[in-house]
């Protein structure tokens, strides 16, 4: 079983699923989803489409150096089936996932750590860019706490109070 990678965005491809698009020169582009085949087809930089892996490891987001992520590479030569083979190779498959979560999680904590680094070094610089600014906060003054009484006349009062006066505020005299 041969599984493919999608050309847009790099996800597997297994048998029966996805799409392909051959091109005249017999180049065959592979897509997991129409929406990988869309953007293909509008032309858009996978590196720079924000959910695909190639976006992703240019970023420095993903691991891109390591001989964990060779193993997964495709091989065309056909090999003949052998039964031990086999279970060597599929003991092997999952060594290489459990050795290759641990590194990528070793790859996450170091890449968390730099960015809290950074946002404590970016706010400490607010900090101290806010202490030495030339604006001053304008604190409220003991003044502006009491607060003034609006005089109104009787007979406005009479309009603002629900009940009291004639209908519709007019006054006749």
């Amino acid at each position: 079983m041969r599984i493919e990678k999608c050309y847009f965005c790099s996800t597997n491809v297994y048998p029966g699923h996805g799409s392909a698009f051959v091109r005249n020169d017999a180049k065959v582009f592979r897509f997991c989803t129409s929406k990988c085949h869309k953007n293909f087809k509008m032309k858009r930089n996978p590196r720079k489409v924000r959910w695909t892996k190639a976006f992703r490891k240019a970023a420095g987001k993903e691991m891109t150096i390591d001989s964990t992520i060779d193993f997964e590479k495709r091989r065309n030569v056909p090999v003949r089936y052998n039964r031990e083979l086999m279970q060597t190779t599929v003991v092997a498959m999952k060594r290489v996932a459990e050795i290759k979560k641990r590194r990528e999680h070793a790859f996450w904590k170091n890449r968390m750590a730099i960015a809290r680094e950074k946002q404590r070094a970016h706010r400490k610089k607010a900090m101290e860019s806010a202490k030495t600014s030339s604006v001053k906060l304008v604190e409220p003054s003991s003044e502006s706490k009491i607060k003034e009484k609006i005089k109104v006349s009787a007979k406005s009062r009479s309009a603002l109070v629900q009940g009291e006066g004639r209908s519709m505020g007019m006054e006749i005299d």
